[in-house]
């Protein structure tokens, strides 16, 4: 019986509010208007966002001395606005519990999936060196969960004598702190300084 008497009371309530903007149509017209200057200025200032953003990636830049005084956190940042700047658009950080071996999984100009370990080392070449039980770990991960076309283990640090010889029998990239100071200083993208990258899949625009 409540529950009819509520439904009778909300028809009656919509068809008084039809009624009303039926008979005060210029208030849908003025709401209408509103709306679209919202929406308007909305897209204005998003196109303007990525405006300014294209800017600040084009001329980002860090010393290898700034990435040394920055946390595990902020240094995977670091290597996915890099790569952003380089034109991987869809550069995106997933360091973190569960990130299963990829802190940063980006895709190329060239359509080249890319996944990145980062270590990062606060004394630098003095932190401890990254060895193969870390690059066997990636190894695992990278291809088979992750899809990627390139595998990088990155440090701002160096690498063990006997990490070199396991990336070349497994095809994983290293960037150490030399390489990564390039990198970071803006010359050029990474897959410059790296040998033997994969070909494009497809041309680069």
């Amino acid at each position: 019986m409540v529950a009819g008497v509520l439904a009778v009371a909300g028809i009656g309530l919509l068809v008084a509010v039809v009624q009303w903007l039926l008979a005060h149509w210029w208030v849908l017209v003025l709401a209408g208007v509103l709306a679209a200057g919202t929406a308007v200025v909305w897209w204005r200032q998003a196109v303007q966002r990525q405006r300014w953003e294209a800017v600040r990636a084009q001329g980002l830049r860090y010393q290898v001395a700034q990435l040394d005084a920055l946390d595990h956190a902020q240094f995977e940042h670091a290597v996915r606005d890099l790569m952003f700047r380089d034109g991987c658009r869809d550069a995106v950080r997933t360091g973190g519990r569960g990130d299963r071996g990829a802190d940063v999984i980006a895709t190329d100009p060239a359509g080249r999936r890319w996944v990145i370990q980062c270590k990062h080392r606060r004394n630098g070449t003095a932190g401890s060196a990254i060895g193969t039980p870390d690059l066997q770990r990636l190894n695992g991960t990278a291809r088979p969960i992750h899809k990627a076309d390139v595998v990088v283990m990155l440090t701002n640090g160096r690498f063990t004598r006997d990490a070199r010889p396991f990336s070349k029998d497994t095809g994983i990239h290293l960037v150490d702190r030399d390489v990564l100071a390039r990198w970071a200083a803006g010359s050029w993208p990474l897959w410059d300084l790296l040998p033997k990258v994969p070909p494009p899949r497809r041309p680069e625009g």
